[in-house]
């Protein structure tokens, strides 16, 4: 898969089978659409392409800071990379390029630089300034610049009943095993390990304290998971904590997992952390004895859900 980063940058004589959208979470919904455009472009000897965006509009737009992604960008083109896509275009979202109208987002981006001859979207697909654009717009561009448009029927989408929002949703009501089946694969964070207060080794509970880089990557609510990583090629599972840690009066909130069967260094390392299901809530506890007794109790939850 090609990835460019800008659709000026994409000039071809050859014709594109074309999607477009964010594909924040890269869902089955998603996927979907990403299937029947590459069957369709394999099938007709054409490109396959597809053209997203980022940053994404709302935090251009609404300068929604609030607004969290699923996925990281870099996540979302490790993602993509194993649909079979041709190639991505990761646009730069700015208010001049929300500025162009339908006409001339169609003119401009589709039929100058990208060369449609098929456009693939969702039923409920909305595009140019203010959103203007809808389906039955795009069907009389089509005729106009001798390209097909292609929508997926509602029936198709509704009866997998997921959203980017939804999934958003359930992460930030802890409801991972939901936001799994929604995705079709386990959720992730992506970080490097860095240095604690190693509060976890006093208590025989040492933990990987994980950063992650982008600020507007979403977490899951407050509270203890299971998770896996796979390091030196083996999947490896452990509990991992979201919080701000109570019991010992902590204030920043950290995200720290304990590995049942890994005590090598990881101090620098880069970890990809799939979560599996909810433990518990986060909590104080009225001693850190107390909170050493519980983590036990949530390791043998955890070795449970794993043999289920």
């Amino acid at each position: 898969m090609k990835v460019i980063e800008n659709y000026k940058k994409f000039n071809t004589t050859e014709k594109s089978i074309v999607t477009i959208g964010t594909f924040d979470g890269v869902h089955v919904g998603h996927q979907k659409i990403i299937e029947q455009l590459v069957a369709t472009a394999k099938k007709e000897n054409s490109r396959s392409v597809l053209l997203t965006f980022f940053p994404h509009p709302r935090m251009v737009l609404q300068k929604d800071n609030s607004i969290k992604l699923i996925n990281s960008i870099e996540e979302r083109i490790a993602f993509l990379e194993k649909t079979g896509l041709d190639c991505l275009i990761i646009h730069p979202f700015d208010k001049a390029f929300s500025r162009l109208t339908a006409l001339e987002f169609v003119r401009n981006v589709l039929v100058n630089h990208l060369n449609t001859s098929k456009l693939i979207v969702g039923y409920d697909h909305r595009f140019g300034k203010n959103r203007e654009g809808n389906f039955e717009q795009l069907e009389e561009y089509g005729h106009v610049y001798d390209f097909e448009v292609i929508e997926i029927p509602s029936q198709d989408i509704n009866e997998i009943a997921v959203s980017s929002t939804k999934i958003r949703t359930a992460l930030q009501e802890g409801d991972v095993k939901k936001a799994n089946r929604y995705l079709g694969r386990a959720f992730s964070i992506s970080g490097e390990v860095v240095s604690g207060e190693r509060l976890g080794n006093t208590i025989g509970f040492p933990t990987a304290n994980i950063k992650i880089p982008e600020s507007y990557k979403l977490t899951p609510k407050k509270g203890a998971y299971l998770v896996k990583a796979q390091m030196e090629n083996t999947d490896h599972y452990g509990m991992l904590n979201i919080g701000v840690r109570p019991t010992v009066n902590g204030v920043d909130e950290t995200i720290e997992v304990h590995f049942f069967d890994w005590d090598k260094d990881l101090y620098g390392k880069t970890l990809e952390i799939e979560f599996l299901d909810f433990l518990r809530e986060e909590q104080r506890f009225e001693s850190v004895s107390a909170l050493k007794a519980q983590l036990s109790q949530d390791k043998i939850k955890s070795y449970s859900l794993i043999q289920s």
